[in-house]
């Protein structure tokens, strides 16, 4: 085999040239005698390695030739994709190939983007081979510019246009540019149901999640018609008719138009409702392991009661629950209603199968790029080589999903048969993994304090070693804090955890002299936080404390006394004891469930002697689906030990965010003749809201409106605690998980105030506070 240039070779007489596939067509009318081939060339070459042409030859030197063999060379040449045209000639008894290479493209560039991300479509054009060092290929360029308008239409830019321009380059280069015009998304102008008669048409239109175009859909995006949303409402209508007794209900047709400038889309959705049903009994059959009791206190509907498709998905759900606590991970449950037209009865049937008992053979773990197995396996409380339990299962993806260091609701565990053993499965985790970095930073404004700062930094997973590291600071004019703080979530093999934090803070209470003084505390605490079940945790701790009030000019007369009979220095040696359950449904933005803590702090050595209590109750009730009520209660006491007073500066105190909204952080409580608000050895705090979807934002709820209503107040040793002193008030809010954090924004007006009180009416905090 030889690569040739030499031009001359193609001017002898006997030179035939051949265009075999036009020959192939035409009934080889240019047909060559088979021969054998003593040399093979290849001519046009620049790039490409010629042993790459070689390798695709069907035919070698000492082979006959013949123009099958021709044409089968060609097909293999052009399947590469890496040639423009390939002729073959025929020079005596050699075959010469002359080749024209694609061009190579040299950059790919978008212009007029901003529906998407450039480097996300970049990868997604070089993954079907239009990309930076490919061959050009017009083909492909022009599926390429088809997709992206395809692209187009699932954001309901149906007036989007798509350009290509190839610009060639020297050394046989190209460029290739998208250029786009994106133009306006087409809004959704009208959503019309027809057919209803038993709900009205409003309802069932408030039911879907796309909408007309509204105050908020520019963030919601709801307006913007898709076909995949379409579907899931046309779902949300059959089972809200379903979950009412209609079980004939059926979508008929629907209908979706566009208007010629494409600016607007109007939807028709007809409906047949059919008549509702009443269930007269429930039956079972098969194999219910010889616990049919068992089994029908999980029935959930109810016989005189109309049919509920919700109820019925329920039941099953938890029948195949039961079975998989017994090691039956494939049971077959299933419904099958009989209905009577004539009387509008109904009777269901749930058959159900256990099939075969089988135990866990392997936990695979998926999706952690950062965080370590061992972080998410310790969490688990189905074990390799044991029998298969659901409610082991589920408790384990709940312990993960708790973790908080992956995206909610993307925890999925899945059960996978083992090939070739049917006693065996393998439980399959799959997580996707969220930012762990937390930054909170809250603020207030008042005409007396002007603007007021706290915030904090905290990084959990610390390098996937389920460690947190944190570091607080605190610029409130009342006081400035310094606190950083470690924590080992499973110091013990056990699941005991360890937290260790260092602070030093001063503490400037409020007062009208503008005097100068604070209390700047230094110290240290160990806690441990030992598990006795899913939700109860009981911690332990110890610590060290040193305040010292750094002037006496202008102090409180509480604290002019308490310094009077323990100098400016006071030491503590606080030992802590709590307990805390936990079994709402999210941390950050929870619809049901409930929070209970009691935190008992002691102190009997140092110069300080004291016992302090808080306890808070915190508890969200689904009102809807789409609305929550969330109550919270905080109870504080504290009492000095022996013939000692209670520590001034252990004082609890209220009003701002977390405690009574509207009135000035720290405010609240009694104040002596310096004006200063020192806080009490008493507190009693109550809030209540209400939290609603945003109008228009569907059941979004990372983002939503809340109502509250706070009520509480601090009370010092020589004050009486009476109704008339707890101060209240209402307002409204805004709840939001930005990519900063928790944002909550709340402004209010006082309900009950007394003439010494701040209003700080608009207050906000980026970080999680109830």
């Amino acid at each position: 085999m030889s690569s040739s240039q030499r031009p001359g070779a193609f001017l002898r007489p006997s030179i035939l040239t051949l265009a075999l596939v036009a020959a192939l067509q035409s009934g080889a009318a240019w047909a060559v005698e088979p021969f054998i081939l003593k040399d093979i060339r290849v001519e046009g070459l620049n790039r490409t390695d010629p042993g790459t042409v070689f390798a695709s030859l069907p035919f070698r030197i000492g082979d006959t030739y013949n123009d099958d063999k021709g044409a089968a060379a060609l097909r293999a040449l052009f399947a590469t994709g890496l040639f423009k045209d390939v002729r073959i000639q025929i020079d005596g008894n050699s075959a010469v190939l002359i080749i024209e290479e694609r061009p190579i493209i040299a950059n790919v560039s978008f212009v007029g983007l901003k529906e998407f991300d450039t480097e996300a479509l970049t990868k997604s054009l070089k993954d079907v081979g239009i990309g930076e060092g490919k061959p050009f290929d017009k083909a492909l360029a022009d599926r390429a510019e088809q997709e992206l308008k395809r692209q187009y239409l699932t954001r309901s830019l149906y007036g989007a246009e798509v350009t290509t321009t190839i610009t060639p380059l020297e050394r046989n280069r190209v460029n290739v540019s998208f250029s786009v015009s994106e133009g306006e998304p087409a809004k959704i102008g009208e959503v019309r149901i027809l057919g209803s008669k038993v709900f009205s048409e409003s309802t069932l239109v408030g039911l879907m999640e796309q909408t007309t175009s509204g105050w908020l859909t520019w963030y919601t995006k709801t307006d913007r018609y898709s076909r995949s949303k379409l579907n899931a409402d046309l779902e949300t209508l059959r089972s809200y008719y379903l979950n009412r007794g209609y079980l004939e209900f059926a979508v008929t047709s629907t209908q979706v138009t566009i208007s010629p400038d494409k600016q607007s889309i109007n939807i028709a959705i007809t409906v047949s409702e059919g008549q509702p049903y009443t269930v007269t009994a429930v039956k079972l059959e098969g194999d219910f392991l010889g616990r049919e009791e068992d089994f029908k206190r999980l029935v959930q509907l109810k016989p005189g009661e109309a049919y509920q498709g919700e109820a019925v998905a329920q039941t099953t759900r938890l029948f195949a629950d039961l079975y998989g606590t017994f090691g039956y991970a494939f049971a077959r449950v299933d419904s099958r209603p009989e209905i009577d037209k004539a009387s509008g009865q109904v009777v269901v049937t749930f058959t159900a199968e256990p099939q075969r008992r089988v135990y866990v053979r392997r936990v695979i773990i998926g999706g952690n790029t950062r965080t370590r197995d061992e972080v998410i396996r310790r969490e688990f409380r189905q074990f390799e080589s044991a029998w298969y339990d659901g409610q082991r299962i589920k408790a384990s993806k709940d312990r993960v999903e708790r973790l908080g260091y992956f995206k909610q609701g993307e925890v999925t565990i899945d059960t996978q048969e083992v090939p070739g053993a049917q006693d065996q499965v393998d439980v399959i985790l799959t997580v996707v993994e969220r930012p762990t970095g937390n930054i909170m930073v809250g603020a207030g404004y008042s005409s007396q304090q002007k603007l007021s700062l706290t915030g904090s930094i905290q990084q959990d997973n610390v390098f996937g070693s389920g460690h947190s590291l944190g570091i607080s600071v605190n610029t409130a004019s009342t006081g400035r804090a310094l606190v950083l703080s470690e924590t080992d979530p499973y110091f013990t093999v056990d699941g005991v955890s360890r937290s260790l934090d260092l602070f030093y803070r001063t503490q400037k209470p409020i007062n009208t002299l503008g005097e100068q003084y604070e209390l700047i505390t230094r110290g240290a605490t160990i806690r441990f936080g030992v598990p006795f079940s899913e939700i109860d945790t009981v911690f332990f701790g110890l610590g060290y404390a040193q305040t010292t009030m750094s002037t006496t000019s202008g102090l409180p007369n509480s604290y002019l006394l308490y310094g009077r009979l323990f100098g400016k220095n006071s030491r503590e040696f606080p030992f802590t004891i709590g307990w805390q359950r936990d079994n709402r449904d999210s941390i950050i933005s929870p619809t049901v469930g409930r929070y209970q803590r009691v935190n008992l702090e002691v102190s009997a050595l140092g110069d300080a002697r004291y016992a302090r209590a808080n306890v808070q109750y915190q508890e969200y009730f689904p009102i809807t689906k789409k609305i929550t009520l969330g109550v919270n209660s905080e109870l504080g006491w504290g009492q000095g030990l022996g013939s000692r007073p209670y520590p001034i500066f252990k004082n609890f105190y209220a009003g701002g965010l977390g405690s009574v909204r509207v009135f000035e952080a720290g405010s609240l409580g009694p104040v002596d003749v310096t004006g200063s608000y020192s806080g009490g050895n008493r507190r009693v705090n109550v809030n209540a809201e209400l939290y609603l979807p945003v109008p228009g934002g569907g059941n979004d709820k990372t983002f939503r409106l809340f109502g509250f209503l706070d009520a509480g107040n601090v009370w010092g040793p020589d004050d009486k605690m009476t109704t008339d002193s707890i101060r209240s008030s209402a307002g409204i809010g805004l709840s939001w998980l930005s990519p900063m954090g928790p944002l909550r924004l709340s402004y209010g007006t006082p309900l009950r105030k007394k003439p010494t009180d701040r209003i700080e009416k608009f207050q906000f905090q980026i970080g999680n506070a109830f």
